[in-house]
């Protein structure tokens, strides 16, 4: 299937390294997609993922014999997962929960989130400085920079840390753009 390789050795290196990458890639995003409960979309992925692993790779590797080659194995195999994780972070995949802590009045800052469209809940606190408001809202990770600017906005000294969630139901949601949206201007 890769006899062209026996006639242009050169190539072999190069060959590893980009099939690696997709190989790692694609089984970057599958662990991810996995982890976030999609069921659909990780077999689909994974049955690409062993496709180029058994139909390319296999056999490239079956040439391998000098340290070029293993270098570009190692090489496609890191930057496949740094290429994975780029992709999962533009795709802004998932959910998450922002769980803030603040000394100010809590419920202002309930206020704020449900006027830029997000449910929140405020539950009082004490903490080792005294009483806190923590207020928690579960947003799509495509809102991150909007919630962080609303939090940031009413208290720059607010404490928060955000944590995934695998499912999300009955809350209040903003809405947010389909996939065809993200690309194409509004109409």
């Amino acid at each position: 299937m890769f006899s062209f390789i026996d006639q242009y050795p050169f190539l072999l290196p190069i060959l590893i390294f980009i099939g690696r990458i997709c190989d790692v890639t694609l089984g970057t995003l599958r662990i991810i997609f996995v982890s976030k409960g999609k069921r659909t979309i990780a077999p689909i992925i994974g049955f690409f993922e062993v496709f180029i692993w058994v139909v390319v790779i296999s056999q490239i590797l079956s040439r391998a014999n000098d340290l070029l080659a293993y270098l570009s194995y190692a090489g496609g195999y890191a930057t496949g997962t740094y290429v994975g994780m780029l992709i999962e972070s533009k795709l802004a995949f998932g959910t998450l929960l922002y769980r803030v802590y603040t000394k100010k009045e809590g419920n202002d800052l309930v206020q704020n989130l449900s006027t830029n469209g997000f449910g929140a809940t405020l539950v009082h606190g004490e903490g080792s400085v005294g009483k806190v408001d923590v207020v928690e809202t579960v947003v799509a990770r495509q809102q991150m920079k909007k919630i962080e600017h609303v939090i940031n906005e009413f208290d720059e000294n607010a404490f928060y840390v955000t944590e995934d969630v695998r499912t999300a139901q009955n809350g209040i949601f903003p809405k947010t753009a389909n996939i065809f949206q993200r690309w194409r201007p509004g109409k």
